[in-house]
């Protein structure tokens, strides 16, 4: 019987990660990396390769896209850019951050009216699909400067209000800018290898999750139960 390999101690990447950030991360007290992490490494995360990141909740997705951005900043590569879908999950991204980095973070998700030529100050900016679609109009002279982006619950290419606008910033961003590195992350994907091919970008697939998930039935006094399997249902 085959064991399926889960974490990984991360002395076994140590050849692999650039120092500083081999650095961050034993001051972060992270001893091993989670399968989206490791995954990621071996598909190329630190080669500047394209990924798309289709693990569950709270699997280590976010991790991926930090090492990234960290990744670009310590070896002065340009500015990072994290997409999200909301003003909140900006906002709560931006306060993550700051938490563990001492180098500036910009936050914009209002004016869509302004090219924020501000921004060039900064190594990491925090934004949603809508504002950056502004920035991309306003033709920002920073936005050459830019050389990872990370795009957050990908999957919403296939929604009906934000999905456009989405498709239009990765098109743009691809036609505008050769030498970037795209990370999008996403938990229900149903159609993650046709997004993957896309994007021209490496795929990270693993279905480990920190906690099991469990549904049940109720009858008679009586529960019976079963774990949820991880299954991508969303198409983009």
């Amino acid at each position: 019987m085959t064991v399926a390999i889960t974490h990984k101690l991360i002395g076994v990447y140590k050849k692999r990660i650039p120092e500083k950030i081999y650095s961050f991360l034993e001051r972060k007290k992270l001893t091993q990396l989670r399968p989206a992490q490791w995954k990621a490494i071996d598909h190329g995360l630190f080669d500047g390769k394209n990924l798309l990141v289709c693990t569950p909740t709270a699997s280590g997705k976010t991790l991926v896209a930090e090492l990234a951005i960290l990744n670009a900043i310590y070896h002065d590569r340009g500015i990072c850019v994290y997409i999200v879908p909301l003003r909140a999950l900006a906002a709560e991204k931006n306060k993550q951050f700051r938490q563990w980095h001492d180098f500036k973070i910009a936050l914009t998700s209002g004016d869509v009216d302004s090219d924020d030529a501000y921004l060039a100050d900064y190594p990491l900016i925090i934004t949603t699909s809508e504002k950056f679609d502004s920035l991309l109009r306003h033709k920002s002279p920073w936005l050459s400067r830019v050389k990872v982006v990370i795009i957050d619950e990908i999957h919403l290419l296939n929604d009906a209000e934000r999905g456009p606008t989405l498709e239009i910033v990765i098109t743009l961003l691809r036609t505008m800018l050769k030498d970037l590195q795209i990370i999008g992350l996403s938990a229900t994907i149903g159609n993650p290898k046709e997004l993957a091919k896309w994007l021209h970008a490496e795929l990270v697939e693993d279905t480990w999750r920190p906690v099991r998930l469990d549904k049940g039935v109720y009858l008679d006094g009586e529960i019976e139960s079963a774990e949820i399997p991880f299954i991508t249902n969303c198409l983009w």
